[in-house]
């Protein structure tokens, strides 16, 4: 019987043209599913009749109520090796074999740096009012000299210090797990986190999303950073306390946000990041790259034929 195969969360319409699926067409028919995330009941229906489920990381939650109403899933295929949405425990208690995909290492962190010199620069607003016919709107900022903080010294933070090094910045960072020895070794200087949020021009978060980091930068973290300070966050949005940083922002107590991830995405249509003036963001677009979307959907279909032949590969549980 052929093997029913949904690649969800193709939300730009975009995955069909990355890659050859048809390499699958003796396992199985695939299916694209364009949705954004609903309600398990509605998720339910959707993918009721999928034995295969290639999902983009965090975008669909899979949690345990929702994997119980999907009796005939047999493999969960998600881009990247870690993905928070997926009920690990629960997939394994019910067989269903989770498989992942390598990353490609530089999408995020040079998006991280396209925020921070688009934000510093004020480009958007210049870009814009040169369209509408007008010129030179207000004095932009500077990087040179100024300190980058960074919060969460992982692949992505160390690329993104060393961004900052060569443009000249001083480069500090604090996580939890990180020691003085560590940031030495990446050319960084190791403080506390108070320090970290006081001294930073740029602060910019790049943790994994857990229980210990969820709501990390809360209002006392907002409330250290100067006036003049830049609050970017390309990692996931439930680090930041959202409504704490609303407040920040409208009351002006630091300069800015560029954001790049939320506490729900798709964003709302009303939600204050929207239209917030001294707010830069865009859509979770730091993985959302070419080469990082050949990487993951190439795998996955790799890590498809390895299931369909009783050898999968990469597995998660």
């Amino acid at each position: 019987m052929t093997v029913q195969i949904a690649v969800i969360d193709d939300w730009q319409d975009v995955a069909r043209d990355v890659v050859d699926w048809s390499v699958l067409e003796s396992i199985g028919e695939v299916t694209f599913v364009h949705d954004y995330p609903a309600d398990n009941a509605t998720l339910a229906e959707r993918l009721g009749q999928y034995e295969v489920i290639c999902v983009m990381r965090e975008r669909t939650r899979f949690d345990a109520d929702l994997l119980g109403r999907l009796p005939n899933l047999k493999l969960l295929v998600t881009g990247g090796m870690r993905n928070a949405a997926l009920d690990m425990p629960a997939a394994a208690a019910l067989g269903i074999k989770v498989c992942g995909t390598d990353s490609y290492k530089h999408a995020a962190p040079e998006l991280t740096w396209a925020l921070i010199m688009a934000a510093t620069r004020d480009l958007v607003k210049e870009a814009n009012a040169l369209r509408a016919g007008q010129w030179q709107q207000g004095l932009c900022g500077d990087l040179h000299g100024k300190t980058l903080g960074i919060l969460g010294l992982g692949s992505i933070g160390q690329r993104v210090a060393q961004f900052g090094q060569v443009f000249g910045m001083r480069v500090i960072a604090w996580s939890e797990n990180l020691t003085a020895e560590r940031a030495e070794q990446a050319g960084v200087t190791y403080v506390s986190k108070q320090q970290l949020f006081e001294q930073a021009d740029v602060l910019s978060v790049h943790l994994v999303l857990s229980e210990r980091s969820r709501g990390l930068v809360d209002a006392q973290a907002l409330e250290w950073m100067k006036p003049s300070a830049l609050l970017v966050n390309t990692a996931r949005g439930p680090i930041v306390d959202e409504a704490a940083l609303i407040k920040a922002l409208q009351k002006r107590r630091i300069a800015g946000a560029a954001l790049d991830v939320f506490e729900q995405e798709p964003l709302p249509a009303l939600h204050p990041f929207r239209t917030l003036d001294n707010v830069l963001a865009t859509p979770h677009v730091g993985y959302v790259s070419r080469q990082n979307y050949e990487q993951f959907f190439r795998q996955m279909i790799e890590d498809i034929q390895g299931w369909a032949a009783g050898e999968p590969v990469r597995l998660l549980n």
